[in-house]
């Protein structure tokens, strides 16, 4: 299923309001698996953060067929979600069907009618602090992976920008990403690219 435009906007104005927002911590985690779900038009959405003993702990999904093979993975050790945190990289099956590395997951996928899976390590100072995981009724070659890896790859960047102006000018990250959203909006560009340049210019100074 296809989203419209106004569609990407409101998922992607929902993720943009948790950025500051203060409120309940469960309710924020929600949002964000809400708003992965209608962002990539996917079937299911979940999260994985690491608890204090840095074991991966299931506190959000989309719906009770994502909540059990959550904590299957963790009942099991194996799974997508556990390979993306160990490996540090995004894991993709197109078809769990025929899938052998998880032989615990990957029937319990395909018998609530999930066919693929993409998860993605959350990246935190050189670390993997949780996952997030989408899932398709359908059989996926790719696209999913690659539109999930430019928006983390966007991310990156903005992150890494903001950590700049923060250096240079001697604000808040909140003040700094306001910068760049404000730059953004008056030269009707896009953030990442306001980004990518200011990080041009700091690494030539």
């Amino acid at each position: 299923m296809s989203m419209s435009a106004d569609e990407v906007r409101q998922a992607l104005h929902e993720l943009g309001d948790l950025r500051y927002a203060a409120g309940d911590l469960d309710d924020a985690l929600r949002r964000i698996v809400t708003a992965t779900h209608q962002l990539f038009a996917v079937d299911g959405a979940g999260l994985m953060l690491i608890d204090p003993d840095q074991l991966l702990r299931n506190v959000a999904d989309s719906d009770e067929r994502i909540g059990h093979l959550e904590e299957l993975q963790i009942e099991h050790g194996e799974g997508p979600c556990i390979d993306a945190f160990d490996d540090k990289e995004l894991i993709h099956a197109a078809d769990l069907g025929a899938e052998k590395r998880w032989p615990k997951f990957s029937p319990a996928a395909v018998d609530r009618g999930l066919r693929a899976v993409l998860a993605s390590p959350i990246p935190y100072n050189q670390m993997a602090i949780g996952v997030v995981t989408v899932f398709s009724t359908s059989e996926q070659r790719g696209e999913l992976a690659d539109q999930l890896q430019r928006a983390l790859d966007a991310r990156v960047v903005i992150e890494q920008a903001k950590g700049a102006l923060v250096a240079r000018d001697g604000i808040s990250a909140g003040e700094a990403f306001e910068q760049m959203r404000r730059r953004a909006r008056a030269e009707r560009r896009r953030v990442v690219e306001i980004a990518r340049e200011i990080m041009i210019t700091a690494r030539r100074t």
